[in-house]
């Protein structure tokens, strides 16, 4: 089953520009190759307010983590 993406305004707005160009492509294919296809396989579920959710990390060079949210 392949899920459809649905990115939050603010991210699109203020989080992605913040990332350069090569880690922010890295996101994105993290988030189209993983979560769109198998969330529960690559990504963990979260909790409470936001149950039906799910977090995937991305590990790079500069940045530790980053936490992705697959909303939909």
């Amino acid at each position: 089953m392949v899920y459809k993406l649905k990115y939050h305004p603010d991210v699109k707005r203020s989080d992605l520009p913040k990332i350069d160009a090569k880690n922010r492509d890295m996101i994105k294919g993290a988030i189209e190759e993983r979560l769109a296809i198998q969330p529960e396989a690559y990504g963990k579920p979260l909790r409470r307010t936001l149950k039906g959710y799910w977090k995937l990390r991305v590990v790079m060079s500069r940045v530790k983590l980053c936490n992705v949210f697959l909303m939909g």
